[in-house]
């Protein structure tokens, strides 16, 4: 691996991270509301067949953020529609996604196991 791939990994991660925090900073939009908005932009431009060179490109930079995420549902939904028709759409996003949600879900039962939430 190329000193260049961490650096273009990096950058594009930050950017996406960037401008995520700046629509946070500067708009009334909620983060939820923006963050639903990079899962849904990850699936559109992997459909229209933008996000693939970008993952070529930048790799993990463009994998992490939410839009990564989006692509990989979009990708999951593409396989399982070409192996068992139009069912896929229905399983294949999760089956695609399961070890990421498995993941998450197991950190939150850990750190909710170790601390304890307190009130604003």
């Amino acid at each position: 691996m190329k000193l260049n791939d961490y650096l273009y990994s990096f950058l594009v991660g930050g950017a996406l991270c960037v401008i995520a925090q700046i629509f946070i900073d500067k708009t009334k939009v909620t983060a939820a509301r923006i963050l639903v908005t990079y899962v849904v932009l990850g699936v559109v431009l992997t459909a229209l067949g933008l996000y693939q060179p970008l993952i070529d490109f930048a790799k993990s930079g463009a994998t992490v953020p939410l839009t990564g995420f989006g692509y990989l549902l979009a990708k999951g939904v593409e396989k399982a529609v070409k192996e068992d028709g139009f069912f896929g759409v229905l399983y294949g996003g999760l089956k695609a996604t399961a070890a990421g949600i498995s993941a998450s879900f197991s950190f939150a039962l850990i750190w909710s196991i170790l601390f304890k939430s307190k009130e604003k």
